[in-house]
This record gives structure tokens, sequence and C-alpha cells, in this order.
């Protein structure tokens, strides 16, 4: 059984910045990619981010040049440092393992972006 638990997400004007994070319980992170996904009010959830076991980093066209995934296999952590937020990004973030794993969604950290 996997568990993940997300934080770092808050309230922020456009233009700032936040670094969410989301430590792994159990032995599987290592060896696997994970993901940022976001799911706004009346939307879909969506990718917005992965990381492959070797740290390859892959973007939605949405957020490239602003989010930064990032991971560190020692603290089972994955990192989203986000940058020149829009109100668009408001959401609730979610980390799971790409692709995902049904059973593995856990609580999601809110992220909203206004003045």
């Amino acid at each position: 059984q996997v568990h993940l638990v997300e934080s770092g997400g808050g309230l922020v004007q456009p233009g700032g910045s936040l670094r969410l994070s989301c430590v792994a319980s159990g032995s599987m992170f290592s060896g696997r990619a994970m993901g940022w996904y976001r799911q706004a009010p009346g939307k879909q959830r969506e990718l917005v981010a992965f990381i492959t076991s070797v740290s390859t980093p892959n973007y939605r066209d949405s957020v490239k040049g602003r989010f930064t995934i990032s991971r560190d296999n020692a603290k089972n952590t994955v990192y989203l440092q986000m940058t020149s937020l829009k109100p668009e990004d408001t959401a609730v973030y979610y980390c799971n393992f790409f692709p995902v794993r049904d059973d593995a969604w856990g609580q999601g950290t809110q992220v909203t972006v206004s003045s």
C-alpha cells in the first residue's frame, strides 16, 4: 500500500511563487516516474508535469518555463516549484505515479492564485 501526502499549497497573488511537496511512503518511489496533477473546479483532473525515475522532467505546455518538477529519492519526495503563477493555475494539486495508480490518490493541496 502506498501513501502520498501533498503539502505547500496556499493563496498567492498573480506572479507569485509556491513550492509543493509530496512525500511517499513505501518502497516503490525511487524506481517509478512520478507526476503532479491538478483539478480546477468544474474541470477534469489533468497532468501538470511528470519526472522519470532518472529525473527527466516533462511539462504540459501551459506551465513550461514557469514550473519545475524535481525529486529527492533519499527522502521519497517529489517537488513542484511554481513561479509566475496565474489565476488559471488555481486548482487542487495532487501527486501520483506516472501513469497513475488509482489507489494512490491523496487529499491534494489547494493552490489559489488571486489578487
